[in-house]
């Protein structure tokens, strides 16, 4: 698959939405690791779980 069509915003289970779900998901981690880092405190607590 060309890598036009892998980072096309088209809506369903597609090659492209499958990247983006892995980017955020690591955005995500990264964030909440430099959260925690830098609260030096346990993100679960601040949400109050």
């Amino acid at each position: 698959m060309s890598d036009n069509l892998r980072n096309q915003w088209i809506w369903g289970f597609t090659y492209g939405a499958e990247n983006w779900n892995g980017r955020l998901a690591m955005l995500a981690f990264v964030v909440v690791f430099l959260v925690e880092l830098i609260l030096n405190f346990p993100i679960v607590l601040l949400l109050g779980l």
